[in-house]
């Protein structure tokens, strides 16, 4: 029998992902809460499931491409998760949980012979289309050593070590940085502006000089000095990632000032936009201040 893969979660990120397994070669059965969101891939010859475990009866490995923790643990180990499904014996999370979620997922699935690789990415939709993303896994050497050529069409791979949580860990500090540089950069930009100077004459002196960062290179030119706004991620989730990390720091007794501070503005970011506004609009609501 030919190997077959499942993904879950085929929206913004998981979709693109999804096509890049396509465009490889690979057989594909998909599965997502919103019919919409399957219609291009199964146009393209995926096959449609009408639950996670329907993919897992009919795939060798699952992925995961879901927004929040709680989505993960029901489709995972709930009872109509990859935990009750037939074939799937790996399943490869790609979404950002925490590690906790992580860990309690990973060791439910083990006592029903499936192992799981956490493997978070970052890099955006640009990435997730092109195949440029930062894939960052970590579980059990034989099932990632299995699935490593799959995540290498996402992108680039680092494997962060040998127990699922410590990808998770990783991808919480890349987004809490993430996170700080355009809250920060949005701040200065809204005070240089206040002071009577160009916007964009203030991004291309930070790109030039100490001050550059990801939100300076991309998320201002792109969504910002545009007035776009749709750099294609959720305020909502933008929150969550930190609201994640900033758990992590307290459980391992390594206080986090500056991430506390940004926390708070995010938080306060997304009551006041609403969660599912682009991340990018947080420069809007620091204007309005």
């Amino acid at each position: 029998m030919s190997e077959v893969l499942g993904f879950v979660g085929t929206g913004k990120m998981g979709g693109r992902m999804a096509n890049r397994l396509l465009d490889a070669g690979h057989s594909l059965v998909i599965y997502d809460i919103r019919q919409e969101a399957m219609v291009a891939l199964i146009a393209r010859g995926a096959a449609r499931a009408n639950s996670t475990c329907e993919v897992a009866d009919s795939a060798d490995i699952v992925f995961f491409s879901l927004p929040e923790p709680e989505d993960v643990r029901a489709e995972a180990i709930g009872e109509m998760g990859v935990i009750s499904g037939e074939r799937a014996r790996i399943l490869v999370d790609l979404s950002t949980t925490g590690r906790p979620t992580t860990v309690a997922v990973a060791e439910a699935l083990a006592r029903n012979g499936i192992a799981m690789v956490d493997a978070p990415v970052s890099g955006g939709i640009a990435g997730a289309t092109k195949g440029t993303l930062a894939v960052m896994a970590s579980g059990d050497p034989a099932p990632l050593t299995r699935v490593s050529p799959l995540l290498r069409i996402f992108g680039r791979l680092f494997v962060i070590g040998e127990r699922p949580g410590m990808a998770q860990v990783m991808k919480l500090a890349n987004n809490l940085l993430s996170a700080t540089s355009l809250a920060v950069a949005s701040d200065d930009v809204v005070m240089g502006v206040k002071a009577g100077i160009d916007p964009a004459l203030m991004i291309e002196v930070f790109n030039a000089g100490t001050g550059r960062n990801s939100a300076t290179e991309t998320k201002f030119p792109q969504a910002i000095l545009t007035r776009r706004f749709a750099y294609g991620f959720a305020t909502g989730l933008m929150h969550k990632d930190v609201r994640l990390c900033l758990e992590e720091s307290r459980s391992l007794g390594t206080p986090m000032a500056v991430g506390e501070a940004v926390r708070a503005i995010w938080q306060a970011a997304e009551r006041e936009l609403g969660a599912e506004s682009d991340y990018t609009e947080i420069f809007r609501y620091l204007e309005r201040l």
